[in-house]
């Protein structure tokens, strides 16, 4: 899509503020809304123009951009809910609606249904990345929709992010997401399990670390988010687990990811595990603390 591209922008939070401050800085037009003033006033502090409703931030848009916290959400904004009108009644025809937000695979199907019946087109692009990616401009979006449509959104997302990947049909980005992060979760606790039980048989850090990141243990989880302070500097145990990706929206893909085992009638039995174990993390103070703080957790509950 070309730069005076306009791109209603809603839903500014931590990640999408910073995915709207690349869009400005990369020339296109965006009129950017959130319902929680704070986030107006930082997209504000940052060069992105804001609006005072989600109907003055669509009016006249070629691309409606939504990062809401939940399918539910992406369904009420786009048929209207409490008597407010929808997005879909009010966009200009062909307007093309882009869900970043991640949600479960039927809603996001839904929604895109539910906006080429009112004549507009619809992609699905849930991102991979964090905040740091989002500020970066470095995230990975998993693309579920018609090949054309991925086309036409695939400059705008290659300013937000350095690898736009096509799923396949509607829904398929939020599947691709879904299956990624079934996996991430899983081997965090896998690796956070490994260290404390290496801990127990008195390996440094360091040693485990050192055979495992090149050997068959080798993982995102062990190589990049390493849960113990010192092999990976860069990793959020060495800022006392500050996110990074938090505990809470782990637990939230995790539930997803079970929804959809649940719906597909998929023999799983880790997935299950490790959504129980990061919805209970979550719960126990761990919701606003980066998700490999779950190897706290996991040493906490050890015996001594």
């Amino acid at each position: 899509m070309p730069e005076q591209t306009t791109v209603a922008f809603l839903g500014l939070g931590h990640m999408g503020g910073p995915m709207a401050v690349n869009l400005v800085r990369a020339g296109y037009t965006v009129a950017g809304f959130d319902v929680v003033p704070a986030a107006l006033d930082a997209a504000q502090t940052h060069g992105v123009p804001t609006v005072a409703s989600p109907l003055d931030a669509i009016a006249g848009a070629d691309v409606v951009l939504t990062m809401f916290p939940s399918g539910q959400h992406v369904l009420d904004a786009y048929r209207g809910a409490d008597g407010q009108p929808g997005l879909l009644a009010e966009a200009k025809p062909g307007t093309m609606f882009l869900d970043c937000s991640t949600i479960n695979v039927d809603e996001a199907r839904e929604a895109s249904a539910l906006a080429i019946a009112a004549g507009h087109r619809a992609v699905d692009a849930p991102v991979s990345g964090g905040v740091v990616g989002a500020e970066a401009g470095t995230l990975t979006f998993m693309v579920g929709g018609e090949t054309e449509d991925f086309e036409a959104v695939r400059p705008l997302l290659e300013v937000m992010g350095k690898r736009v990947v096509h799923c396949g049909g509607h829904g398929g980005g939020q599947a691709a997401k879904i299956c990624n992060n079934l996996i991430l979760g899983v081997s965090m606790i896998a690796v956070s399990e490994a260290f404390v039980l290496g801990e127990k048989l008195g390996l440094t850090h360091q040693a485990l670390f050192d055979v495992a990141s090149n050997a068959s243990g080798q993982c995102w989880a062990l190589t990049t988010n390493c849960p113990v302070p010192g092999p990976v500097p860069t990793s959020p145990a060495n800022r006392d687990y500050q996110p990074g990706f938090a505990g809470a929206l782990m637990a939230k893909d995790l539930r997803l990811a079970l929804n959809a085992l649940e719906s597909t009638g998929v023999a799983a039995r880790l997935g299950p595990l490790a959504s129980e174990i990061y919805d209970t993390f979550a719960a126990e103070g761990g919701a606003g603390r980066d998700f490999s703080g779950i190897i706290t957790d996991i040493r906490d509950k050890s015996q001594h």
